[in-house]
């Protein structure tokens, strides 16, 4: 009974923790909890004299592990048509002043500045008052690098930014509300860039690059409209 009882309490912290975990972690950490619970099952059969039961079960699981650990320790299951979706992959989105860079595997963005004072230096090396001198710099140059600075620092420091924002919460959010859209029309190479796909991809490979990104970005889950709407766009060019 205490072993049961133990088993049980062991399960719901596993539970839980494995809820608390971000989206894009979650494949992993059910790794995590299987290498563990394996872990754990091998030394309980060891104390307790059983464990030619857990070689027994090896060996007659040895044919289901060989084809479906692979693609576990790759972060996918078998059947789930992310072929595409390879370790590495990024996805690209670029302004008038502005480069930013997004790592679909673990949702982190960052950014390069290519025009103006700041010119050649990346965004994780500046300091807090440097990023709303960049911010005003592109609010005064060009709306949709503004615009893609917000979501860069949305991303980062979520709403504490905005406290010495001189523009107030106010006016950027009614920026982001009326300016969702892009400045003008995707190239394809722009398109490829966004969704992190090299030309020739097949329509599969398109919508499920589109879906991959998007569960990063969308704004339900921390991202912004203004991405989220380039996002659509690389797809819809594309897809035309």
């Amino acid at each position: 009974m205490p072993l049961t009882l133990l088993v049980v309490i062991m399960a719901v912290v596993a539970w839980v923790w494995l809820r608390n975990q971000p989206p894009g972690q979650q494949k992993p950490a059910i790794l995590k909890l299987v290498s563990i619970a394996g872990i754990l099952m091998a030394i309980v059969l060891a104390v307790t004299g059983r464990l030619q039961v857990l070689l027994a079960l090896l060996v007659f699981l040895f044919p289901l592990l060989r084809r479906v650990l692979p693609s576990l320790l790759m972060g996918r299951m078998p059947g789930s048509g992310e072929a595409s979706a390879k370790p590495g992959n990024q996805s690209h989105v670029s302004s008038d002043i502005l480069n930013m860079t997004l790592d679909h595997d673990s949702g982190t963005m960052s950014g390069e500045i290519l025009k103006g004072p700041m010119a050649g230096r990346a965004l994780a090396d500046l300091g807090e008052g440097e990023f709303i001198e960049l911010l005003q710099y592109c609010r005064d140059h060009d709306e949709d690098s503004a615009r893609l600075l917000e979501t860069y620092l949305d991303r980062r420091f979520g709403d504490s930014w905005r406290t010495d924002d001189p523009a107030g919460d106010d006016s950027a959010g009614e920026s982001e509300r009326e300016n969702s859209g892009s400045g003008g029309a995707l190239t394809e190479n722009e398109a490829l860039d966004i969704l992190g796909l090299e030309a020739g991809a097949s329509r599969d490979e398109i919508v499920q690059a589109h879906r991959r990104v998007m569960q990063k970005i969308h704004p339900d889950r921390g991202g912004s409209n203004y991405l989220a709407a380039r996002v659509n766009e690389a797809k819809e060019r594309l897809l035309s």
